[in-house]
């Protein structure tokens, strides 16, 4: 779970799960100082992270030199009916063709892409 908490700062926000914290903010536009992620950015690293972290935990376990991942994530909200995320994915490494390959579809299988891609409400805690 993970708790946010307003800072004195307008509009600073800290986040933490207990063990790690870091700052989002608004932008400088909405009158915040950007001193920290804006919340839309955190749904795009969220899917960057996971997905980098994903190819090099297959990479790991299949025993393939993945060297190491690039993985660039953008929310692409010009359309107001379907907020698309794009992602590229730059894997470093001797890698084969079906190497590549089947990181690729490792990726795929995303924990958060998953859930990103499905249905998702809200609901209030108790």
């Amino acid at each position: 779970m993970i708790t946010s908490t307003s800072k004195p700062e307008k509009f600073l926000t800290s986040f933490t799960d207990g063990k790690h914290e870091a700052l989002a903010d608004a932008p400088e536009a909405m009158g915040g100082k950007s001193a920290g992620f804006k919340p839309v950015e955190m749904l795009e690293a969220a899917l960057s992270s996971c997905i980098n972290i994903v190819l090099r935990v297959a990479a790991d376990a299949r025993g393939i030199p993945l060297t190491g991942a690039t993985v660039q994530v953008k929310l692409n909200s010009d359309n107001k009916e379907e907020s698309v995320f794009e992602y590229k994915i730059d894997m470093q490494g001797e890698l084969t063709d079906e190497q590549r390959a089947g990181l690729l579809r490792a990726a795929a299988g995303c924990p958060v892409k998953k859930i990103m891609g499905g249905a998702v409400s809200f609901k209030e805690m108790a």
